[in-house]
């Protein structure tokens, strides 16, 4: 179980690496992408109207609004950090005996990515940028003490959509 490192005393360790992430890849998107989900949306409810599927009508509609709630909001940034025991994220602290693995999706311009999978089936995986940072030895470093997953060659399948939708 991950530590909040505001509320409980804990011993991160000593920082190697570190830096600032923002919350959330926040997508500029043009006029033209909102009146396309627009009338996706539209469709989608009338077709879930018509087979009576008031709930995909529902759930239609509510992510529309948290999609736009979320184009008005920027992200924050996060304060992200590798030491010798462990990894923070914002104000969460995890060991590495919390993490299974890490993997490392490096695509310039595309895909800068660190990714930790967890055992938890809500949080399998978290996603840490890399932006412009060299991860040959970030990679040597939590070699140390993580399995790297060598067969994830790509970036996952939500990501890639999420990207290409700009949801």
């Amino acid at each position: 179980m991950p530590k909040n490192i505001l509320k409980e005393e804990v011993n991160i360790g000593d920082v190697q690496y570190e830096w600032t992430v923002k919350e959330y890849i926040q997508h500029e998107r043009h006029q033209n992408w909102y009146w396309i989900m627009g009338a996706v949306a539209i469709l989608l409810v009338i077709y879930s109207v018509v087979t009576a599927n008031y709930l995909f009508a529902l759930i239609t509609v509510l992510f529309g609004i948290i999609l736009f709630m979320q184009d008005m909001v920027s992200p924050m940034d996060v304060y992200f950090a590798i030491t010798n025991t462990g990894i923070v994220i914002g104000k969460k602290y995890y060991r590495y005996s919390e993490i299974n693995n890490f993997w490392i999706i490096y695509n310039p311009p595309f895909t800068k990515n660190l990714y930790f999978g967890q055992n938890n089936v809500l949080k399998h995986r978290m996603q840490i940028p890399l932006y412009d940072y060299d991860p040959r030895p970030i990679r040597d470093y939590l070699t140390q003490y993580l399995e790297e997953d060598l067969d994830q060659e790509e970036e996952p399948l939500s990501d890639r959509l999420s990207r290409v939708f700009k949801i």
